[in-house]
């Protein structure tokens, strides 16, 4: 596929970058501070986007919850097994851009406490939806159980299997 062929970068997966970057940025800052600096740090990511024009403030809240939702996910793995984030995502990571490998794996590790009280919500809100943004990992379709692998951030398709729109992320077990 030339340059010409592949569709436009979409801005929202751009923008769900950019709020991860920030988040983290303010996190290392922070590091010394208390674990709701999650939260704040995620909050004042949101509203820079917004002052900036690149989002309007329904699309920031949005990217913010599927970023908070995914960090969640993400420590409450870790909370749960004892295990690293390269099991969690299921692949290796060497396949990932480094950089926001160890950027996602810093808020991570910097929230887990925070997020292990926020597991419960987590468990409760677990649902992908076709449409959604989200980081690395594997879906798994709720109608066929198919499963959808994400290298990077990206939107959610359709299930190619089936058409489903309801995903989960794979439970946490032992390696096959």
């Amino acid at each position: 596929m030339t340059k010409e062929q592949q569709a436009p970068p979409d801005r929202l997966v751009a923008a769900y970058e950019r709020m991860l970057n920030w988040t983290h940025e303010a996190l290392e800052k922070a590091q010394q501070e208390s674990v709701p600096r999650l939260r704040e740090a995620l909050d004042r990511a949101r509203e820079r986007m917004i002052e900036l024009g690149e989002l309007t403030r329904e699309e920031a809240q949005r990217i913010s919850d599927y970023l908070q939702r995914d960090i969640e996910d993400a420590a409450q793995y870790i909370v749960e097994t004892g295990q690293d984030l390269r099991a969690w995502w299921r692949f290796d990571l060497e396949l990932m851009e480094r950089r926001l490998a160890e950027m996602f794996k810093l808020v991570a590790d910097q929230t887990s406490l925070q997020l292990a009280q926020w597991a419960e919500t987590t468990r409760r809100l677990s649902l992908y939806q076709a449409g959604e943004i989200t980081g690395p990992g594997t879906l798994i379709c709720d109608r066929c159980g198919a499963e959808i692998h994400f290298s990077k951030i990206g939107r959610i398709p359709p299930c190619a299997a089936c058409g489903g729109l309801s995903f989960r992320r794979r439970s946490p077990g032992p390696e096959a």
